[in-house]
């Protein structure tokens, strides 16, 4: 019969200390919240069939949040302009604004136009709407204004005849610069196909301040343009105090249209490209490309 060996208290004491830190670290890397992934896209829902409350109408010839004839609708999780039978075109102009501004941003829609044209539309405004980037602050408009001082993302749909391009260039208030030259014509077409019928459209539109800005349709560029500036006439009703002609625009609201057709967006989503640059945060992003540092999480 073998003599059973001393125990070595000293060895027990110390397995027993590198398993009790190692079962620490397991159970506190569990319990402590993972660092964001810096590479991970936060998209944010400007509107997700739910947040009706972060909208504001503003129709020409009316004060800020009426909502004229109840023409934007919210219902069935969708974010919707619709017309009464009876209703006739008079002018009546509207746009619903988001309720915060913007200057680096990816933009993404998806929407379909349906039914008929509101009587007595004007016939450029047949399946069309718009997504209103670097808008003024609606509280800055003319009750009587038109159209906010904006660079419109037009969305068009085909007539099922005709060809017509869509995400194209509106310019009310607005100048800006393609290719090195000064566009004065208030639209200005994209290289899209047409896109007919009712069916659901995804468009996108990349905003990086006063320098580049792009329209996007099936991840392809089919506009791009840049520095912005106020002028250029083609809109009516506005304030002098808004309308400092050269002015550039850096940033703005976003907004869409009803101006006689018809139009359900599903969903519009918004990827800030603003933020916290420095790589010892929390909330630090490899995709941001303009720096805004007070807005770091140590």
């Amino acid at each position: 019969m073998m003599k059973p060996k001393p125990i070595d208290t000293l060895s027990c004491l110390k397995q027993l200390t590198l398993i009790a830190s190692f079962l620490a670290l397991v159970f506190f890397s569990n319990c402590t919240p993972e660092k964001s992934n810096s590479d991970k896209e936060e998209w944010v829902a400007l509107f997700d069939g739910t947040n009706y409350q972060d909208w504001t109408p503003k129709f020409t010839g009316y004060s800020l949040g009426e909502n004229y004839n109840g023409s934007f609708v919210f219902k069935d999780s969708l974010l919707s302009v619709r017309y009464q039978e009876k209703d006739t075109f008079n002018g009546t102009f509207g746009h619903l604004f988001y309720k915060k501004k913007f200057s680096y941003y990816k933009l993404k829609a998806t929407y379909r136009f349906v039914g008929e044209q509101m009587s007595g539309g004007p016939e450029w405004a047949i399946r069309n709407n718009g997504l209103m980037l670097h808008c003024q602050d609606p509280k800055t408009m003319g009750v009587d204004q038109d159209f906010p001082i904006s660079l419109e993302l037009q969305l068009l749909g085909g007539d099922g005849v005709h060809d017509r391009t869509n995400a194209n260039l509106c310019t009310p208030g607005t100048n800006v610069i393609i290719k090195d030259s000064l566009i004065v014509d208030h639209c200005i077409s994209s290289t899209s196909k047409t896109y007919p019928g009712d069916g659901w459209v995804t468009v996108e539109a990349l905003v990086l301040g006063d320098s580049i800005m792009q329209h996007i349709l099936d991840n392809k560029v089919v506009l791009e343009y840049g520095k912005p500036t106020i002028g250029g006439g083609m809109v009516e009703g506005y304030l002098d105090s808004a309308y400092e002609v050269g002015k550039p625009i850096k940033e703005g609201y976003i907004s869409i249209q009803a101006e006689t057709a018809p139009i359900d967006f599903k969903s519009i989503e918004l990827l800030d490209l603003c933020g916290c640059t420095d790589k010892k945060a929390k909330n630090y992003k490899s995709y941001y490309v303009k720096s805004d540092n007070s807005e770091c999480i140590y």
